[in-house]
């Protein structure tokens, strides 16, 4: 599990490490020195005779990355460095000086050959800044991402930020202003929860934690991000004695005349990771359904888990009225429910932390000023733990934000945050699959949700990890339609649990 703690309980626990003389910069520095040692042997074969420019800030980030460039200097990189603010740490000056590395101030040219060079190391700011970018710091980036428009996009260097990219949001994952997007992260400590969070973690590029020993035993995490042997551990694998209602029955309420399609393929997810579907629909939604899966059972009865509202519009009066008898029976009885698409528009005003919310940034806003906030989803979409927070609050649900970083969070639970899937996934239908994903794991472990509500936060989150991975395995690093997304889940779920 990756772990992410803000940056005042970082600053905290690095202060007994100083106190007592642990050199936490040497260990920052090596390890940027190594980091971008292996990206210049990756894009260039070698290390001898490549270019590094180094963008050096205020503060420790700044004294890091010139640091680390002196070492790079050494083992025979070019190495230029800009200033980047009002001061530059004096031994690292000094070491700079010694390796022949000149400081530059951030003019156009200055600019122009960092543009040009192989990798360029990004130590504008740290987790210490606040808000976005402001004096030379932002000169520099400003400065620095138009002469990268001239350079074709093949030949641009390689970034890699220190710690953060200079200028997200480090504990909010907001974009306020510029920032140099990064391919590579190196991260001191711990994950800062900016890396995790959407918008700022799309600039983030890969995200390396490097060892400090920091003791944040006693820190609250900010972020997690589920890794494989996670999700292994919350998926139950049925034992001899199952059978297909210890397994779990997903109740599924979806599809419409307009959009039959949405039904066929949250059940086509939901199908293999259960022991029973049962669905209910029109009959000609019920009939495609049959005919993809004829093991799902149509018609009302028992089941542990219910996903109402993919493909049911908002308009649908007759749809909505089942989908509203369907939620109103699953809560008043405690049991666990995802709400989708056309269904969170009769969600109650308050439900417990077993009803999983699965709204996009567009749909978010709407249920967000249904209960009198005023917010458009450009809104959502800048400041998405904010408003997933709020919602939180105002529904007692759990919610999950769909998006390239889908986020997680229940009322009292940490916010879980998970990137697994592939641009390839911006398609049709792929919401409906992970509905599907979602209310089986969901249905899986319905008697330990029921008795333990904010088990269904990590559930969720761990469903959209399955969903994403199923995406890459179907995508193979080309385009894909949502169809092959739902086969996918079961052979992925599979690999997941696999030793």
């Amino acid at each position: 599990m990756l772990i992410a703690r803000r940056a005042r309980d970082v600053t905290a626990a690095e202060a007994p490490l100083l106190a007592a003389g642990v050199p936490l910069m040497a260990t920052a520095v090596r390890a940027l020195g190594t980091a971008v040692a292996g990206l210049l042997r990756q894009r260039c074969g070698r290390v001898v005779g490549t270019s590094v420019a180094v963008l050096v800030g205020s503060g420790d980030n700044g004294a890091d990355a010139l640091l680390a460039g002196a070492e790079l200097a050494r083992r025979g990189v070019a190495v230029i460095a800009i200033r980047a603010g009002s001061r530059v740490h004096d031994g690292a000056a000094r070491a700079a000086h010694r390796t022949g590395i000149t400081l530059l101030a951030p003019g156009a040219a200055a600019l122009a050959r960092a543009a040009r060079c192989d990798v360029v190391l990004d130590g504008v700011t740290g987790i210490g800044a606040d808000g976005p970018l402001r004096g030379a710091g932002l000169d520099v980036v400003v400065g620095l991402l138009a002469a990268l428009e001239a350079v074709p996009r093949p030949d641009r260097p390689l970034v890699v930020a220190v710690d953060v990219p200079s200028g997200i949001g480090v504990d909010d994952g907001t974009v306020a202003g510029p920032v140099l997007g990064a391919d590579r992260t190196i991260t001191m400590g711990t994950a800062k929860p900016g890396l995790l969070l959407p918008p700022a973690a799309l600039l983030a590029g890969e995200v390396d934690v490097v060892d400090l020993g920091l003791d944040l035993a006693g820190a609250e995490p900010a972020v997690v991000r589920l890794e494989r042997a996670d999700v292994a551990r919350l998926w139950p694998v049925p034992g001899p004695t199952d059978h297909k209602y210890t397994r779990g029955v997903l109740g599924v309420v979806a599809g419409s005349t307009g959009y039959p399609g949405a039904a066929v393929l949250a059940t086509s997810a939901a199908a293999p990771l259960v022991g029973m579907v049962r669905f209910l629909g029109p009959d000609t939604v019920v009939d495609a359904v049959l005919a993809r899966h004829p093991e799902v059972v149509h018609g009302d009865g028992r089941a542990q888990a219910w996903l109402v509202g993919p493909g049911i519009g908002v308009d649908d009066g007759e749809r909505l009225a089942q989908v509203r008898e369907v939620l109103e029976r699953a809560v008043a009885h405690g049991l666990p429910a995802v709400v989708d698409a056309g269904a969170l528009e009769v969600l109650p005003e308050r439900v417990g932390a077993q009803v999983v919310l699965t709204p996009h940034a567009g749909e978010l806003a709407r249920l967000l000023g249904a209960r009198g906030e005023d917010v458009a989803r450009e809104d959502v979409e800048a400041r998405p733990l904010a408003h997933l927070r709020r919602a939180v609050a105002l529904t007692g649900a759990t919610v999950l934000l769909k998006g390239a970083v889908t986020l997680v969070a229940g009322p009292g639970t940490a916010v879980h945050s998970q990137a697994d899937g592939t641009a390839w996934l911006a398609t049709a239908g792929a919401g409906d699959v992970l509905a599907g994903v979602v209310g089986a794991a969901l249905a899986v472990r319905s008697d330990d949700v029921v008795a333990e509500p904010g088990l269904a936060a990590p559930l969720a989150a761990a469903a959209a990890a399955v969903h994403g991975r199923a995406a890459r395995r179907a995508s193979g690093g080309g385009p894909i339609v949502a169809g092959d997304v739902a086969r996918a889940v079961a052979a992925t779920l599979a690999e997941v649990l696999r030793d």
